[in-house]
Order: C-alpha cells, then structure tokens, then sequence
C-alpha cells in the first residue's frame, strides 16, 4: 500500500484545507439557524411564490421555516457543491499528476504493475473523500446539539449519503479521465462538477428537461425528494452507480495501455 499512502500524504493539505472549509460553512449555517430562524416563516412563503425560481432549488416542496428544509437548501447547497468541488479536483488530477510532475519514470521503475498502482490511487482517493464526510458529519452533529435542535437525524442521514455517492461518482467519472490528461486538467475537473450543478437545476425548471437527472450527479441528491420522501430516488441513482463503474472502468483500460511519457 505505498502508493495509496504515499497518495494520502501528498494530498493531505488540500484535504486538510478543504475539509477545514466545508465543515466551518456548514458549521456556521447551522449555528445562525436559530438567529434566522423568526424569520424563516415569511421567508418561506416568499421563496414558494417566486415560480421558475423556487422550483429551480426545490424550495416550492420543502419548508424553508422548518430546520430539516433549511439545512437541506442551506447546508444541502454548501455539501453538494464543495464536496462535488473537492471530489473532481482530488480525481482529475490522479493519475495526470504522474507525468504533470514528471514522476512517472520514477514511479513506473519500481516492482509495481500499473494495475497496483490505478487501484491505490482510487483507493487513496476514496479515502480522502471518506474523511472529508466523517469530519462534516461528526460538525454537523456536534453544532445541531449546540443550538438544541430536535433535528430528523434519518433525514439528514440520507441526504448526507446522497451527497457521498454524488462525490464517488464524480471522482470516479474524473478519475476516468484524468488516464487520458498528460497536464493537469484542473479546468476539466471544476467544469464537470460545475456543468452537472447547473444541469440538475435546468431539469428542475420543466418537467421536458427531467430526464437530464439521469445524466447529471446532482439529480439523485435533490434535498426537496429526500426530504418529503425520505428516500433517494433509485431510478436516478442507478444510472449514477453505472457511470461510476463506468470512469473505474475506462481508467483502467486507458492507463495499462498508455504511452506514458
């Protein structure tokens, strides 16, 4: 396992620094909860008449006066978005890196095959988004009792679940990719997880553009759903699963088959 250590320590500043970030947001939107919380009522009922927009973020099946519809707007947001951020980045850059830094002829010199080294380098990946959630959980959790809010803690389960596979499938779709970069591919990365934000939002505006939730990360973890339904929505999670397999798979055929310079 040298390769997947040697991973997690390489990384472990922009985990550390990414981590510290998202937990401090989170942090910080559950502790003015209670602060906003008079006002939240008139905000609700203002946000559910605002039509193409309120349907846009779900914010017209969900009550934004309530904690659980709050955190799943509010906090929803900060999660899915840095998460999804934090999951391209550590994934586009997996396997480039080797020959942006050029220390893949060192690397490829030692007794390793390169199937060793693709399945460390996933692994080191999951491993890092692993601490990344187990320390948001571990804040949210810890600040949800600071306010002494009765929160629906399966409720918040499920949609931090949601947002965990959502950064899987990312990482594992830019890990794919990143056996075809010979440079960096930090645009590629940032662009992938920004295009399916915005995509899972279109789908949301007319019913015409809902099957775009199979294609986007983002379709699967709509706060409103999980929230109202407490559940995810399998039929959107299944293809999600299939385009993760998908990037593990075409990673590895791409990279033991590569002319790596």
């Amino acid at each position: 396992m040298t390769v997947f250590f040697h991973e997690l320590k390489r990384n472990r500043i922009a985990l550390i620094v990414w981590t510290a970030a998202i937990s401090f947001m989170l942090g910080i939107c559950v502790l003015i909860y209670p602060e906003m919380s008079s006002q939240m009522g008139e905000i609700s009922e203002m946000f559910a008449d605002m039509g193409s927009f309120s349907a846009a973020f779900g914010m017209d099946q969900i009550n934004f006066g309530e904690f659980k519809g709050y955190f799943g707007v509010e906090c929803g947001n900060v999660l899915g978005l840095g998460g999804a951020f934090f999951a391209a980045i550590i994934g586009i850059s997996a396997l480039a890196k080797e020959e942006r830094d050029r220390t893949a002829e060192y690397l490829l010199t030692h007794p390793i095959s390169r199937k060793r080294i693709i399945t460390e380098k996933y692994l080191s990946v999951m491993a890092q988004i692993l601490i990344l959630n187990i320390v948001v959980v571990l804040v949210t959790v810890a600040t949800i009792f600071m306010i002494g809010e009765k929160a629906d803690f399966r409720n918040i389960a499920l949609l931090v679940l949601a947002y965990l596979i959502l950064q899987i499938e990312i990482a594992s779709i830019t890990f794919g990719i990143s056996a075809f970069l010979k440079r960096g591919g930090l645009a590629i990365g940032l662009g992938f997880a920004i295009m399916s934000y915005f995509l899972n939002i279109v789908s949301n505006l007319t019913d015409d553009a809902k099957f775009i939730k199979y294609i986007t990360p983002f379709g699967y973890t709509d706060g409103s759903h999980i929230l109202t339904n407490n559940s995810i929505e399998v039929k959107y999670l299944i293809t999600g699963l299939i385009f993760t397999v998908l990037g593990i798979v075409i990673a590895y055929y791409k990279y033991t088959k590569k002319d790596i310079t």
